[in-house]
């Protein structure tokens, strides 16, 4: 058995025992993310061939800080799929979850495909339908988030769940860059930001991504979900914790974490 193949077993297994596993990168070092992408990529196929379908991609490490924590000097991406989705307002249980985080972002769907070499700012703009309020939930198969980037590119970028607010808007009706983002937990504010926080522009991250695609050979496509990195910290949760976040002018969304 390679080495990848056995990694991306044990990512797998981990994720179903509900038990993490040692960091990786130990093994494989922090140099090579090409070899991080193909551990994913092995568990995105498994995912697929037991009945998952693919909706669309999320970008992580869009902060400067978080790119210092993890070493690295770009963004990584993972895959979403159609049963990560918690419904907006309702709740998931913690048992489903692996050491969740949730940060707060702005998520977007797209109306035709970005499928070509020499993308720019301006096609992105013009590719994106609307714009959403968006919940990530993290979590990591490495035992507690002891991770470098070959650890959380391997482990799907640490996507666990996602949560979509239901007040969609086209980029013309607000100011995503100066947006004003607040993340409360059961009252409480935990979390502050604004869309410069990502990249300087969610667009920017966004433009990194179907850049990459195009690299990777799987282009972004129309009607994929986009969730464009956080607009301020990651924040642990913990059963009967309730989210609330709220983008302004963009509106918000929610969620409840259960036993």
């Amino acid at each position: 058995m390679s080495i990848k193949t056995n990694i991306a077993e044990r990512l797998w297994e981990a994720g179903a025992s509900g038990k993490p596993i040692e960091p990786i990168s130990e093994e494989v070092g922090v140099e090579d993310i090409t070899l991080a992408y193909q551990i994913q990529n092995l568990n995105t196929k498994r995912r697929i061939e037991n009945g998952s379908k693919i909706i669309g991609k999320k970008i992580g490490l869009t902060s400067e800080a978080i790119q210092r924590q993890v070493g690295v000097e770009q963004p990584d991406f993972g895959v979403l799929f159609h049963d990560m989705e918690v419904l907006n307002g309702l709740s998931v249980s913690t048992k489903k979850l692996m050491q969740p985080k949730v940060e707060a972002e702005i998520a977007f769907v797209l109306s035709h495909d970005l499928d070509h070499s020499t993308i720019t700012t301006i096609d992105v703009i013009n590719a994106i339908d609307y714009a959403i309020p968006a919940i990530e939930i993290l979590g990591s198969r490495i035992a507690d988030w002891n991770i470098k980037i070959t650890d959380t590119v391997a482990d799907n970028a640490s996507a666990s769940h996602f949560v979509i607010g239901h007040t969609p808007l086209s980029l013309s009706e607000f100011d995503m860059i100066n947006a004003q983002m607040t993340m409360k937990i059961n009252n409480t504010v935990v979390s502050e930001g604004t869309g410069a926080a990502c990249l300087g522009s969610p667009i920017n991250a966004v433009l990194w991504l179907a850049k990459k695609m195009v690299e990777v050979g799987t282009p972004l496509r129309e009607g994929e979900l986009i969730l464009s990195g956080a607009l301020g910290p990651m924040i642990p949760v913990n059963p009967d914790d309730y989210v609330e976040v709220e983008i302004s002018t963009l509106g918000g969304a929610s969620v409840h974490f259960t036993s």
